[in-house]
Formats: structure tokens, sequence, C-alpha cells
């Protein structure tokens, strides 16, 4: 084993540029598929161990008192496949005054319930303390991060009867309540229906959660269950942002990795070829056929080793990052995302040496193969072939010289060719990829503006601190509408309402003033335009089993108002809805808005503008709109990080081979200097070799892009793009992409071709 390792260490030495190249590579692709795989972890792991550690409910069912009693409720938690269940417990809907914790207005489900532990959703105390005497609440803090000490003591006004004492936040996975109080303060409150949470032994599928559940409710009364929240529709929207950006981040892991098989194939291919008398050498000198193989599998393990090493260490690095970007603004729990599992190392680091010594093992057979004399003679000896056939072909055309002898290099070794192509038709898939990508987010994060006119965004609820606007609802917008360069005012308020038959409440967004400068932000159906009409984004949608045409009767301060789906938002938080002023009437009569977004004409001065807001009213603020989509910005920074890794990998490969055939051919350029070829000919003649590969490989790498363009932007979960975000791809761009393949050629075979020229007729006659 001795002899096998000096022998691969020289050999490492022998061939440094290509180690280093394999190296590269491996970290380029490590570090890809790293990400991609940290982030489908992310997207399931700490949920399920987060909801695991605190018993979370399978499934938290409501019930009508008015139809069942607690004897009853408290007999299906004995019903078969119920594995443990918890309650009942009686629950209440108390309003919520507008600023109340930093909520918004709206409905808060509270809980009457002695313990925070329990057979089912333990609940987590973060601050404080449990409420156990009347007159406390505890409330479930939604937010991320610690709440903040200061606001205990905070008072929650109730309708005749006493207000409630703020005395501690809590956290539980399940969401089975905004607030919690004790059973003795519950029954103050009026209660009209009890909660049950249950765990069932089988429960993968919502299929499995719905017959479960209807198990153990067969025997209550018809019409009893009133509404159902399973932990897999919790578990959708906690991965609602990392599913979206796992699509194309999967994708680039798996164009990483299949760039570097090839790649490896490869240059191990070229290093047997290349090193036929090496190998003649070793089989005489008395290594076995085994021996052999091991030597060449050795000798790619070495830098596929440090790159795995360094390019986890590199995707751990950038994790935290990714991670952070991809759960923003998402109710994360007591979930930890910011960072990666140990099996997501472990993995990438067995694994990629591994796949390395698996695309070197069918060329290093081919030494194992090889008798020493065979070996030793072919080391030597000139190749002919299709090779010299096709360039004998070429030399008959008007092609200048260089040029035909470069087009046909590639037929006397096909197979190396066929590689380095294929290497090539992955590099232009990406790039086209990426090009895709980010035109259809750039003309998402543009969508709106195509009037040119620039955005303020006034808030009227008193941020940082500032005083209550001093001008009424009405007032705030006839004076926004009547400052110079106004173009358009939009008024939002903000509610938490209640969807009757739904355990999760849910954040509506009710509009004033909508007309069609906002048509592109739907993708189905339409904009909201009366009473009872609400949009939302494919995320909420999809999680509550919604559709366009589906009604759903929306609940705050004990009014309700039947709705009806009317269209699908382009994008919108899974927790989200809009609906129109007029339903917000209907809700809430005298609501006055939280926001306005004032659309400007073209050419206007916004700074000014927003500077007259201000001066209008103290309690307005204004700022200018314009900043980056977040999502854009992430989409096209991720797509274009991984596409110049990408590329650069691929053009290690012409480098390498390219690298390869100038060795194999230092006797043949030898000779044409001799008979009179310049040094930038041979530049030509390299340079072509590779720049026929390109063009194909472009032609071929182009459809690939696109499909896998039109796979991930279809696959995006919270975002639905219409058909003009999709359909990016022009003559010009298309042109640019044919040209990628070139690039890519000619950018890896520069500096062997500069390499080539420089040498002299008398080295390379000298080696002969």
């Amino acid at each position: 084993m001795s002899a096998v390792w000096r022998a691969s260490r020289a050999a490492v030495k022998r061939r440094r540029v290509q180690t280093f190249v394999i190296g590269l590579v491996v970290l380029c692709s490590t570090t890809t598929v790293l990400l991609a795989l940290g982030l489908l972890a992310a997207a399931s792991d700490p949920f399920d161990k987060a909801y695991a550690a605190q018993r979370g409910a399978h499934v938290v069912a409501s019930f009508d008192t008015a139809k069942v009693t607690e004897a009853q409720l408290a007999q299906t938690a004995r019903r078969p496949g119920v594995e443990a269940a918890a309650g009942p417990f009686g629950q209440a809907v108390v309003d919520v005054p507008r600023g109340w914790l930093g909520k918004p207005a709206g409905s808060l489900l509270v809980v009457g319930r002695a313990d925070p532990a329990g057979p089912v959703d333990h609940i987590e105390i973060l601050q404080g303390r449990w409420a156990t005497a009347p007159g406390e609440i505890v409330v479930n803090w939604g937010f991320d991060g610690s709440p903040f000490p200061e606001l205990l003591g905070t008072k929650l006004p109730v309708p005749g009867a006493p207000p409630l004492t703020v005395v501690g936040f809590a956290a539980g996975m399940s969401k089975s309540a905004g607030a919690w109080v004790s059973p003795e303060q519950l029954s103050a409150l009026h209660p009209t229906s009890a909660q049950m949470l249950y765990r069932f032994a089988d429960s993968s599928t919502d299929a499995q959660l719905s017959a479960g559940l209807a198990e153990a409710t067969a025997e209550l009364p018809e019409g009893s269950l009133s509404s159902t929240q399973t932990y897999l529709t919790l578990k959708r929207a906690f991965s609602a942002l990392a599913d979206a950006y796992l699509p194309f981040m999967s994708l680039f892991g798996v164009l990483g990795l299949l760039v570097s098989a090839l790649i490896v194939g490869n240059v191990v291919s070229g290093a047997v070829v290349s090193g036929y008398r090496h190998i003649g050498v070793l089989k005489a000198l008395g290594f076995t056929p085994h021996q052999v193989v091991a030597v060449y599998l050795t000798m790619m393990s070495v830098p596929a080793v440090l790159g795995s090493v360094l390019g986890t260490l590199l995707g751990n690095a950038l994790a935290g990052p990714v991670l952070r970007v991809s759960f923003s603004g998402i109710e994360t729990g007591r979930a930890s995302v910011g960072t990666l599992g140990s099996w997501v190392s472990v993995v990438c680091l067995v694994g990629m040496p591994a796949l390395v010594l698996l695309a070197a093992l069918v060329p290093a057979l081919r030494a194992h193969r090889l008798p020493a004399a065979q070996a030793i003679s072919a080391g030597g000896a000139p190749r002919t072939g299709r090779g010299l056939r096709v360039q004998r072909v070429l030399g008959f055309t008007e092609l200048p010289r260089p040029v035909s002898l470069g087009l046909g290099q590639p037929f006397a070794r096909p197979g190396r060719t066929l590689l380095t192509m294929a290497a090539i038709v992955l590099g232009v898939t990406t790039v086209t990829l990426s090009t895709g990508l980010t035109s259809t987010m750039l003309a998402y994060g543009n969508a709106g503006r195509g009037d040119g006119g620039p955005g303020i965004q006034v808030h009227a609820d008193a941020p940082g601190g500032r005083p209550l606007p001093l001008l009424g609802d009405a007032q705030i917008e006839e004076r926004l509408r009547s400052l110079p360069g106004a173009k358009h005012v939009r008024a939002r308020g903000l509610a938490q309402v209640g969807l009757v038959g739904q355990t999760q409440p849910a954040f509506a967004n009710f509009y004033r003033g909508n007309d069609s400068s906002y048509a592109y932000e739907i993708v189905k159906g339409r904009l909201p335009g009366a009473a009872g009409e609400i949009a939302a984004g494919p995320s909420f949608l999809s999680q509550r089993g919604l559709k366009i045409g589906d009604r759903v009767t929306l609940e705050l301060n004990g009014r309700q108002v039947p709705t009806t789906v009317v269209g699908q938002l382009v994008e919108g938080n899974p927790r989200a809805l809009d609906a129109t002023w007029e339903t917000l009437e209907q809700l809430a009569p005298g609501s006055r808005a939280i926001e306005y977004y004032v659309r400007l004409s073209p050419g206007s001065d916004a700074n000014a503008y927003a500077t007259a807001v201000e001066a209008a009213d103290p309690g307005l603020s204004a700022s200018v709109g314009g900043g980056g989509n977040a999502a854009t910005v992430t989409v096209v920074t991720f797509s274009t990080v991984f596409t110049v890794l990408l590329t650069l990998v691929a053009s290690l490969g012409v480098f390498n081979t390219v690298l390869l055939n100038t060795r194999e051919r230092r006797r043949d350029l030898g000779m044409l200097k001799s008979i009179g070829m310049t040094p930038r000919q041979v530049v030509v003649m390299t340079v072509t070799s590779v720049a026929g590969l390109g063009l194909v490989g472009g032609l071929l790498g182009i459809p690939l892009g696109i499909v896998a363009h039109r796979l991930v932007v279809d696959h995006v979960g919270v975002v639905a793009f219409p058909e003009s975000m999709k359909d990016v791809w022009h003559a010009p761009q298309l042109a640019a992409m044919l040209l990628a393949g070139v690039a890519i050629a000619v950018l890896g075979a520069l500096v062997p071709a500069r390499s080539a020229a420089r040498m002299t007729i008398a080295s390379v006659l000298h080696t002969e």
C-alpha cells in the first residue's frame, strides 16, 4: 500500500494544475449542494423537532358547546386511534383594540387552561408566569425573538368586565390559542365553544388525520364539530418561503453534481490516456492491475477530500444568512432554523469524495485492462484515425489552415470531446436558467411601476413613538390627494379577523381606492371591488383549502360578513387576505386606515412630497418607495452566485481538456512550428478546437435552460407568476445565450492555448 501511496503522491505533484481543478470543482459543487440540502432539511426538520418536543397537537378541534357536553368531548380521548388528548378547554373570542401589544385591531381567541403542561401541546413560558387567578392573561407571542419584559402588566379592556392584566408571554407550536386564562376567568367571558387537542397514531397525511378525527368524533352529535386545524397546515405555513427557494437551489445543486462528475471523469480519462507510458512502467515494476487503479483513485481522492472539506466549511458559513433570508417574516415558533443539522455536513463530506471516486472508477478501469507492453509502446506512438481523416477533409475547404486543424481536433478523442461538450451544455443551461430567473424576478419586482412615477408610503399608525394624526381619516386622504404631484392615493386598513369554520385567524388588508393601476397584483380572477369580495395569495388559498369562487365568512367584533374569493394574488402572506373598505365598514364601522400608498406623477419630487406630508400632520410619517423587493434581490443574488460558480467549473473542464490535448500533441505542435506556424496561429487553432464545441453546447443548453426556468417558476409556492413574467425569452437574449457556450469554451481554452503558443521547437523535440 505504501508503494501505491508514493506513486499517487508523485502523480499529484506531477499534475498540480489538474489537482487544483478537481479541488476547486469539488469545492464549488459541495458548497452548492450543501446549501440546497440545508434548505431542504430546514423546511421540515426544525419544525418536526420542536413540534415533537412540545407534544404538539396533530389536530386542534373546536366544538359548539350548545350541541355537545364536556363529558362527551372527554370521551373522545379514549376512542381508537387517539394516541393522546387534552381538553376540553373552554374558549371565547375577545376584541383587541388597535395597537394593543403592537397588534392590529381584531379578535383574540382566548382559551381557559389551568396548566401549560399536559399530554398534548406543552406551552413554553417565555416571560412572566402562567395565569392562575381571575383578571390574568397569558399572551401567545407570535413574533420573532423574545417579548419585552416591560410589556408585562399591560391591560386588555374587556367590555362588561374588569380588564385583564398580562402576566406572561408563552409560545406553543400548535398555535391552539391567541391567549390563555384560568378556567374560572374564562367563565366570565361567556364561552360558547370548547377545544380538544388530539395526537393520533397515524398522522403522516391529511387523509390519515381526517380519518382519525372522524373516528374520534363518530359518537358526537351531528354538527357539533365547528372547526379544525391540522399540524400539517402549520408545517406548510412554516416552510412556505423556504419551499419557494428550494426548487431553483436544488436545481443548481443537481447541475453542480453533474458538472463535477463529468469533469472528474474527463480528468481521469485524460490522465489514463496521456499516461499510457507511465501505466506501462508501473506494471513493469510489479504493480498489479488493482494497484494501478488504486493509484488513479487515490490521485483523485486527495483534491476531492480537500475540496469537500473546504466546500463544507464555506457552505456552513453561508448557511446562516441563507436560512435567515429563507425564513424571514415566517412565524417559526420555538423551531431553530439558524444552523444546519450535522447530517448535512456529513453527507457532503462523505458523499462528494465518493461521487468523485465513482466518476473516476470507469476510466481508471481502462488502466486495469491495459497490458504493460502495449501501454509502453502506445505512450510514444503517433496517433492516427478519424481525427486525421476529418482534418484532411477540412483541409480541402477554404477555411484558414489553423481553423481547419482546430475543428478537426475534437474528432481525435470523441469520448473526451463528449464529456467536455456535456460540461459546456450544463454551463449554458445554468446561464440560461439564471438569466430567465433574473428577468422574471425583475419583472415581478418592477410590477406596477410602468407609469414611471415614484411611490410614497405614508404611515398613520404612530410608528416610532409619533403622536396619533390630528386629522381624521377622510381629511388625511383628501390632504394627500391635494399635495403637488399626487396622482393616486390608496388607503389600507388592517384587522385580524376570524374565518368561521377555521381555527387560525387571518390578517385582513382592507383597501380603499383600488383602480386599474393595481391590476398587476392579480394573476387569476380580479381584484375585490365590492363588499363581500376577497383575494389572497397562492399560499393562503392552498393552506386554507380555498379557490376562486369559494365562500368564507369573516368574523370581527361579533359581526360576520359572508365573502367570496374573486381573485388570486401574484403573491401574498400565507396568513393574509385582501378585501374592500366596504367589507371593513360592515365588520368594524368607523375604522381608520393605518397607511396610505401614494403614486406620484412622472417627474415629481418624491422627497419634497414626503416632507410636505409630514409638515401637514405631525402624526404622519412618509417614506419614499422604490427599494428593491426582498425576494427579487434574494433570488437574483443566489442565482448569480451559483451561475458564476458553475460557469467557472464548466470553464475549468474545458481548461483541463485543452491542457491534455496540448500535452498529447506536443510533437505535432513542434512540427507545425518548424514548418512556419506562428504563435498567433497556434492560439487560433487551439481555441477553435473547443469554440465549435461551445457553439454546439449553446444550441443544446438553451432549450434545457428554458425548460428548467419554466419548471422553477411554475413550482414557487408563495408566488404565482403570470405568463407575462414567465415569457422572458427574446431574440437578443437567445443570441447572447448562444454566445455563452462559446464564451465558456474560449475562457477555458485561452490560458493553455497561450502556453502552447509559447513552447519552443527545441523544447518540444528535446522531450522526444
